[in-house]
């Protein structure tokens, strides 16, 4: 599944390639992917002639603000034209990512949500296995009261608010093992497997350890390798080992960079210990015996 690099590297592509795009036409190719409105016709209606005005990201979704256009001219892209139009909420699961069309060509039978603007310029969502959804949420709702997942999620790992005494407060009494918190998206938002393992490789963390077992000075190397981890593969473009994909179709390089994740039976970079793989809540783990503790 995308995690927060992933995702930010999407935000960032489509931030960029989506300037002035106004949305003339929806098609939808698989109902099961628009969650919000119920009806098809709501979410196309809602949607149509909207200018995609500013891309946002919390934790692994994708929020994009809308502005309705009142000008019959929908070839003016004039601020004072548009009203504010609610969201369109994405969230990418296992297999989901846009491309970006300038030239109308048919779309592959996983092709799920088409976005064309008034010059066919078309944003096209494909997802093969077909988990991901969006939402477009209008202007009087909240996202968060709509979508259960994006209101109960934790703070980012880039904010003022996830530090050193949110992090003690939060597993003080945790029994449950340090990796298993890290993925848990109602404490910290966007990591998922690959960094949790990485973070933890990086501050030296067996990911077994039982969180309240974690002393207040490794919780300050796990907070700071999370951080520069996330980081490091927002700058690399995210992981290939997912099927991301970004706006232009290309994997991200920070799966090059890996230090212990899918590098089973490896040796550390650091050790030369073998890398290990074990099963944490289902969850394949990697990490190196000798260099985690």
């Amino acid at each position: 599944m995308p995690e927060l690099p992933e995702v930010e590297t999407v935000r960032r592509g489509l931030e960029q390639k989506l300037k002035n795009f106004i949305i003339k036409k929806v098609e939808i190719c698989r109902d099961s992917t628009v969650a919000y409105p119920f009806e098809n016709k709501d979410f196309i209606e809602g949607l149509q002639n909207s200018l995609i005005y500013k891309w946002d990201r919390r934790g692994k979704y994708l929020i994009a603000e809308l502005k309705k256009i009142e000008s019959n001219n929908i070839n003016i892209v004039n601020e004072d034209n548009f009203i504010n139009n609610g969201f369109l909420v994405v969230h990418l699961r296992m297999t989901g990512y846009f491309t970006f069309n300038h030239k109308l060509t048919e779309p592959c039978k996983h092709t799920r949500i088409r976005l064309f603007d008034n010059k066919n310029n078309e944003l096209r969502y494909i997802d093969v296995r077909s988990f991901g959804q969006m939402w477009w949420v209008r202007k009087e709702l909240l996202p968060t009261n709509i979508i259960k997942g994006l209101g109960s999620l934790g703070p980012e790992p880039f904010s003022e608010n996830f530090n050193i005494n949110y992090l003690t407060k939060i597993i003080s009494k945790k029994t449950r093992s340090i990796k298993s918190i890290l993925l848990d998206q109602t404490i910290v938002a966007g990591i998922g497997n690959i960094y949790a393992d990485e973070s933890l490789y990086a501050a030296g963390i067996s990911p077994f350890r039982e969180a309240r077992t974690i002393k207040k000075h490794e919780l300050k190397k796990l907070k700071d390798a999370i951080v520069k981890v996330l980081k490091k593969s927002i700058g690399a473009g995210g992981t290939t080992f997912s099927d991301f994909r970004d706006l232009e179709g290309e994997n991200g390089n920070f799966g090059l960079q890996t230090n212990v994740y899918r590098r089973t039976g490896k040796k550390c970079r650091k050790c030369k210990n073998l890398i290990e793989r074990k099963k944490i809540s289902g969850r394949s783990t990697h990490w190196c015996r000798k260099c985690q503790k």
